[in-house]
C-alpha cells in the first residue's frame, strides 16, 4: 500500500515541533519512530498532510531518576528503555515490557512517547505505565502539563494529547525492590497480545479487553481487601468490554483476562 501524498518537516527542538503543529494544525501529524502511524497511512486510514518529524530530538531520550520517579523522555527507544541499566534497577517492569515490543527491528525504531500517544488498547507499554501508576507530561503552546496515566488513554485511538501538543515525557515511581509479573498471550511471536496482565504493587492493567488499555479494579479492591490471589484474579475482566475477533471470542478474552492476571500476581508476590 502507497500513503497519500505529504510534506515532510524535520523539527529541530520541541519548540519548533510545536510551532510546526500550531501552523499547520490538524493537517499535521508526529512523526516519531513510526512503527504506528506509517502502517496507518499505507492503509489510508491516516492521511495527514504534513509529517513532523520530532525522531532526532536527543533532548527527549533518557532515563534517569528524579527523587522518587524515574522520568523518561518521550523519544526514548524500545531498545533504550529495555536495556537501560537504571530502567532495569528502579522499573523492571517497564524494562522487561520494552523488550516484548515487537521484534528487535520495532524495538530499535519504536519509542515509549509514540506508543503511548498512539493509544492502541492491544499494546505492551501502555498497559506496564497503567500498571505502574504513570504520569504523562504533555507540552503544548499553554505550557507544560501533567496527565495521570489513568485519565491518559480517553478511547479508541485516543489520548488527552491535544493537535497542537506533544507527549515530552513519563514519569514513573521506582519499584525496584517490589515484585511484579508481565504476562502475555499472542498468537504468533513478537506480536500483538490478544490479552496481557500487568501487575505490580497491588495494582493490575489490561490490554485489549477494551477501547483502551484499563485497569483491573475488581480485582485490586478485592486484593486492598485481603482476597486471595486466586479469588481477586477471578474478577479481573468485572467491567471490561473486550470484542470477538477471529482470533478470539469474548468469552476467550474473559478467560485470558483472569488466567493472566492470575499469573502475573504470582509472579509478582514471588518477588
Amino acid at each position: 500500500m502507497i500513503p497519500a501524498e505529504f510534506d515532510y518537516v524535520r523539527a529541530g527542538s520541541v519548540e519548533e515541533a510545536l510551532s510546526l503543529l500550531a501552523q499547520h494544525g490538524d493537517e499535521a501529524k508526529l512523526l516519531a519512530g513510526g512503527h504506528s502511524l506509517l502502517p496507518l497511512m499505507k492503509l489510508r486510514m491516516a492521511v495527514p498532510g504534513v509529517l513532523v518529524d520530532i525522531g532526532g530530538l536527543a533532548e527527549l531520550r533518557y532515563v534517569r531518576v528524579e527523587a522518587d520517579e524515574v522520568a523518561i523522555g518521550a523519544l526514548t527507544r524500545d531498545n533504550e528503555l529495555h536495556t537501560s541499566t537504571v530502567a532495569q534497577a528502579e522499573v523492571p517492569l517497564l524494562a522487561h515490557v520494552a523488550g516484548q515490543v515487537g521484534d528487535p527491528q520495532v524495538r530499535a525504531r519504536g519509542t515509549l512517547g509514540g506508543s503511548l500517544v498512539h493509544g492502541d488498547a492491544a499494546s505492551d507499554l501502555p498497559t506496564a505505565v497503567l500498571a505502574l501508576g504513570g504520569t504523562l507530561v504533555v507540552q503544548g503552546p499553554q505550557g507544560t502539563r501533567t496527565v495521570a496515566a489513568t485519565e491518559f488513554f480517553r478511547g479508541f485511538f485516543e489520548t488527552a494529547v491535544g493537535e497542537d501538543e506533544m507527549l515530552v515525557e513519563v514519569r514513573v515511581p521506582r519499584t525496584g525492590h517490589l515484585g511484579w509479573g508481565y504476562e502475555k498471550f499472542t498468537r504468533r511471536a513478537n506480536d500483538w497480545p490478544i490479552i496481557a496482565a500487568a501487575a505490580v504493587d497491588g495494582r493490575v492493567a489490561l490490554a485489549n479487553m477494551g477501547p483502551t488499555v484499563l485497569r483491573a479494579t475488581a480485582t485490586e479492591q478485592a486484593l486492598a481487601g485481603g482476597a486471595s490471589i486466586a479469588d481477586a484474579a477471578a474478577l479481573a475482566d468485572e467491567g471490561t468490554s473486550p470484542t470477538a475477533d477471529m482470533h478470539a471470542s469474548q468469552d476467550y478474552r474473559r478467560h485470558l483476562a483472569r488466567e493472566l492476571t492470575r499469573r502475573a500476581l504470582e509472579s509478582a508476590a514471588a518477588g
